[in-house]
């Protein structure tokens, strides 16, 4: 099983490696501003990683707690999950996956959400495995 801690400064390249990998975009900046923001910071955010057995980065997760969404009470938002491809399916993403609701659950949380494009069906697979379903909101969208 993987070990998951806090995402730490040193862990930014990395981070950026394997999101690029998986995404085909380089986004250096982004993830600096992403630890910058949640990487110790408020309680209510939280950036967490995962080491392989041989102490290299396995994956990431990012969320936070926040109520501000049409004055719907507090719930847990996972907004970014990562996993190196050779080692999904090891547990690595459930790990992270339960990390941080184990955090959004010591703060208070009773709802965890997120947002995946209908199409990913890793991504779909991957939640739904972790006991999620479709919520109550409907996402509306609009192109500029």
């Amino acid at each position: 099983m993987p070990v998951v801690r806090p995402a730490e400064p040193v862990d930014l390249p990395a981070i950026t490696a394997l999101d690029a990998r998986l995404t085909g975009e380089a986004k250096a900046a982004y993830w600096q501003s992403m630890l910058e923001r949640y990487a110790g910071g408020p309680p209510d955010r939280h950036f967490l990683v995962a080491e392989s057995e041989r102490g290299a980065l396995a994956g990431f997760i990012v969320g936070e707690v926040r109520a501000w969404e049409f004055g719907q009470p507090a719930a847990g938002w996972v907004f970014a999950i990562q996993v190196d491809p050779k080692l999904r399916l090891k547990g690595t993403g459930s790990a992270l996956f339960e990390a941080l609701i184990g955090r959004f659950k010591a703060q208070g949380v009773t709802r965890v959400r997120t947002l995946v494009d209908r199409r990913d069906n890793l991504i779909l697979s991957f939640f739904r495995a972790q006991g999620m379903v479709a919520g109550p909101s409907l996402q509306l969208d609009m192109e500029l």
